[in-house]
């Protein structure tokens, strides 16, 4: 398979924490949040409405990513019992084509995605990663090359396989699960349950070459600041103030500087400095963003450059958009 040609990740998080590096060992992790310990990482203003979300059409977005290739392109699919496909849209929402997922797969329980380049090849890595009832001895996350937008601009629609298909266990037994997100530096995938009474950080380490296999993968950290200090029992939206927190879509940063984790009331992200691990950084006080307000928000993604975080949700068609300041 020839090298795509792939987009080039922003450093603007990078360049923050490199000009704290003189002084953050000095510096105590604030109760306040991350904003304590990280003070001049650049902050967010938003969401506001990006457009309207014309696909899936089973208006059920559970998984969302930035294209590595196209600009301006994402990336997004249905919740369980939806049809095995990716759908292309646009920044505001427009449908710009379909990505059929061959080779007998179903969509059991999708429930993130993520866009990697690895090996030097872009990825859309699908995560088959539900399990309400914490019944599957094992899961899947399909790694499927991502297609040129100009494939999809003649066609419409596209059929493609998975070229790699890895099947997965937890180390210590199934447990449900939303989020997925991947470090191609580190050549590893990383999932955060999302029933547990403590939210748990795995990582799976992704054989090299990607190959089909079969996986397990091990704790590495609880993320414990998803709710918001001094919450009660319940959240501004009627929830239980446990369920409002529990995390149901993660994101890294292209660069690797930051992840965004999505809760039905939150967004939230958590920086890392350079060559702290994805354990350590997502075990403190995360950056709280304004609410989302969203029903059901369950996807979220960084763009390549890191300057844009995109939102969606099983019950609406609005695509959100959160913007550097």
């Amino acid at each position: 398979m020839p090298p795509t040609r792939l987009l080039p990740p922003s450093s603007f998080l990078r360049r923050a924490l490199l000009l704290l590096s003189g002084v953050l060992g000095a510096v105590p992790v604030g109760v306040a949040g991350a904003g304590a310990e990280f003070p001049s990482l650049p902050t967010f203003s938003g969401p506001t409405v990006a457009g309207d979300l014309a696909a899936p059409p089973k208006n059920e977005a559970s998984g969302l990513a930035a294209s590595r290739r196209t600009p301006g392109l994402l990336w997004v699919h249905d919740d369980s019992g939806g049809e095995a496909a990716l759908y292309a849209v646009d920044t505001n929402g427009r449908f710009r084509g379909l990505l059929q997922i061959g080779a007998g797969v179903k969509n059991d329980d999708w429930e993130d995605l993520a866009a990697a380049e690895i090996d030097r090849q872009a990825w859309l890595v699908i995560g088959d990663i539900g399990d309400n009832d914490a019944k599957r001895r094992e899961f899947r996350v399909h790694f499927v090359p991502e297609p040129a937008a100009d494939r999809l601009a003649v066609a419409g629609m596209l059929a493609e396989r998975p070229a790699a298909t890895l099947r997965i266990r937890f180390e210590d037994g199934p447990r449900d699960c939303e989020s997925l997100a991947v470090d191609s530096t580190e050549g590893a995938l990383y999932l955060l349950s999302k029933r547990d009474a403590v939210p748990r950080l795995y990582r799976v380490a992704l054989p090299r070459p990607l190959a089909h296999a079969e996986l397990t993968a091990r704790w590495v950290g609880d993320v414990s600041h998803l709710a918001p200090p001094g919450s009660g029992k319940r959240s501004s939206r009627g929830q239980s103030a446990r369920r409002a927190a529990w995390p149901c879509a993660m994101d890294f940063a292209a660069d690797g500087t930051a992840a965004v984790v999505l809760t039905y009331t939150e967004v939230l992200i958590f920086p890392r400095r350079q060559g702290e691990t994805w354990g350590t950084a997502l075990g403190r006080e995360p950056l709280r963003l304004p609410p989302h307000r969203l029903s059901q928000a369950e996807a979220v993604c960084f763009s390549p450059d890191g300057r844009q975080i995109f939102v969606a949700s099983e019950n609406s068609r609005s695509l959100l958009r959160y913007d550097r300041k």
